[in-house]
């Protein structure tokens, strides 16, 4: 387990102690048995994909990753994350996930929940002055054109025992009756309706009043298993009517329900809001499941977190899902590769990323996660892996950090800029193509300028971004190779005029230049009209196109020459920006 759940772990095998607190989970090392692993030969692709997805989880719980201390200023909170998204802005990341509740508690103000404690330090008590930190976040988020994935846990009540400075609003103080203890900690009790329902109602107060991309549960449902003491619903389960003879499959059943529940819910509101699940890396040993995966692990999502993940992705009630493979190439109990193997043979129903253990990268005991080249090895892996598109890392503070020059590594790997995969399905039509205008040289700026309008049909339905493409030639290329994307726009601007400027231009070099637009699936228009010139020292010249010489008899008549109306320069007070 991991901070996914928000308690940081090493691994799913060790006890990890950061933040000023420590968590004890199964030490899975005990549990596993070191058995000879086959593993398949993939095709490597080391070419950069035009679509993958690129995610860091940003962890709240006890401030590891944001903020970097608890405080009611508003100025440091909002200049910390800023600082945060320039970075994986910078480092080529499509993708936040973001905890905003923790523990029962929020980073935005809720009738469910009180104010985190590890936003200003004291739980109930709001950041001053009062503002609403999660639309601050995503409305942030967006403008670097980052999707933005709200994070919640679902059934953590507290992070300890310590319930006297719980605020009034808390859980634990209306409604004790939901909460049962489990260890050094406080959880809702899954069977119990009510609890349901009120998880659901968590989830849609944020989809309604939050322009989100996405709600991410991690691998927290039912708590990872202390060894010896069994979880404390069995008089719930007794109580429960209906027709499960094992209390194991009632459990898995209770998530189930929530789960389903959860994602009618937000189709409803927003149909094109998606539901991600980060479980834990092994759904099953082979040896309790055929279709389990050739693993030795002591605890496994399915038997002991009682999440059926396969289900879910069957019947289509989460969006994507981001296994958790924490373990190095190569580790005999749970290899990565033979476990990128056996999800992408099992998930088809809904889009495939992998969460990769940054955390460990220099800093584990074991051998492996002293190399630097590991999380790009598996990054190569999963490109060569035609299910999987994309990955996720854990934590920000492991990337940010730089440990083993994993930073570096994560902006060699993404140099080339990547939209996110599509939505098979299509929540909405696809945009029609934009309106490129005319292309101008800027002499003072020494920049090339790109303006261009949604079509006049999509005015009432405006596109979420653009993607802007320069072909290095008199004509359009590959607009499926990446590195002819100049620019991706900020999602959801809501504008009607958009002015770029392109700095990488040479003398005397054609370019062509052409704009997309993008709906809320991330499906693409088709390409708008193309703009080819020649850059000179103080101009651009537009590219003739070559046409069979005319006989005197073919001309036309001469007509009045009228001007185009596309070539016709904005005024001066139009709004422009560099991206």
């Amino acid at each position: 387990m991991n901070e996914n759940s928000g308690i940081p772990l090493k691994s799913a095998f060790s006890t990890y102690d950061k933040g000023g607190y420590s968590l004890m989970v199964a030490l899975l090392s005990s549990l596993l048995f070191l058995l000879p692993t086959t593993t398949k030969t993939q095709d490597w692709n080391p070419v950069t994909p035009k679509r993958e997805f690129r995610a860091v989880w940003v962890a709240t719980v006890a401030n590891i990753d944001y903020p970097r201390k608890p405080t009611v200023r508003k100025v440091p909170q909002v200049e910390d994350f800023k600082n945060l998204l320039d970075q994986y802005k910078r480092l080529g990341f499509n993708a936040v996930i973001v905890q905003v509740r923790p523990a029962a508690d929020a980073f935005y103000p809720s009738e469910y929940a009180p104010w985190s404690t590890y936003l200003t330090g004291n739980q109930g008590t709001p950041p001053q002055p009062e503002y609403d930190p999660l639309a601050f976040m995503v409305e942030e988020a967006h403008k670097r054109g980052l999707e933005f994935h709200a994070w919640l846990n679902p059934y953590r009540a507290t992070m300890n025992l310590d319930t006297f400075n719980l605020a009034a609003s808390h859980v634990f103080n209306t409604h004790r009756d939901w909460l049962v203890q489990y260890g050094n900690r406080f959880y809702y009790n899954p069977g119990i309706p009510a609890v349901r329902e009120h998880v659901t109602e968590v989830v849609a107060e944020v989809v309604r009043n939050y322009d989100v991309d996405a709600i991410h549960f991690d691998d927290y449902f039912y708590p990872y298993p202390i060894r010896g003491v069994p979880f404390p619903d069995s008089t719930t389960y007794m109580a429960s009517p209906g027709r499960f003879s094992k209390i194991e499959n009632w459990r898995r059943n209770n998530v189930d329900l929530m789960i389903e529940k959860v994602s009618n819910r937000i189709k409803a509101l927003k149909p094109y809001v998606k539901l991600g699940i980060s479980p834990f890396g092994v759904w099953r040993n082979k040896d309790r499941d055929d279709l389990g995966s050739d693993t030795r692990a002591g605890v496994t999502t399915f038997d002991d977190l009682y999440a059926d993940v396969l289900k879910w992705t069957r019947n289509a009630w989460i969006d994507y899902i981001i296994p958790q493979i924490y373990w190095h190439i190569g580790f005999e109990p749970a290899d990565y590769e033979v476990l990128l193997d056996w999800w992408s043979s099992r998930v088809s129903a809904t889009h495939l990323y992998i969460g990769h253990a940054a955390y460990k990268v220099g800093d584990n005991p074991d051998p492996a996660w002293q190399d630097p080249t590991e999380i790009a090895r598996q990054v190569e892996l999963n490109r060569g892996n035609y299910v999987c598109k994309g990955s996720a890392y854990f934590s920000s503070r492991a990337i940010l950090g730089n440990r083993l020059g994993l930073k570096d590594q994560v902006e060699s790997l993404y140099q080339t800029p990547a939209l996110i995969p599509e939505d098979e399905e299509g929540f909405s039509k696809r945009q029609k193509e934009p309106r490129l205008r005319k292309i101008t040289y800027k002499p003072r700026l020494e920049r090339v300028k790109i303006r261009w309008r949604p079509s006049k049909e999509d005015l009432e339905n405006l596109p979420s971004y653009y993607v802007v493409y320069r072909f290095n030639d008199e004509t359009a290329g590959d607009f499926e190779d990446p590195t002819n994307i100049i620019h991706i726009s900020g999602m959801n601007e809501g504008k009607k005029k958009y002015v770029i400027y392109d700095a990488d231009t040479e003398v005397d070099l054609a370019y062509t230049y052409v704009v997309t637009a993008m709906n809320r699936g991330h499906n693409e228009s088709l390409p708008s009209n193309t703009r080819s010139v020649i850059r000179m020292p103080n101009r651009v010249r537009k590219v003739k196109v070559d046409r069979p010489r005319r006989t005197r008899e073919d001309k036309p008549k001469r007509k009045r020459k009228r001007r185009n109306k596309d070539e016709i320069d904005f005024s001066s007070d139009e709004v422009e920006e560099t991206r």
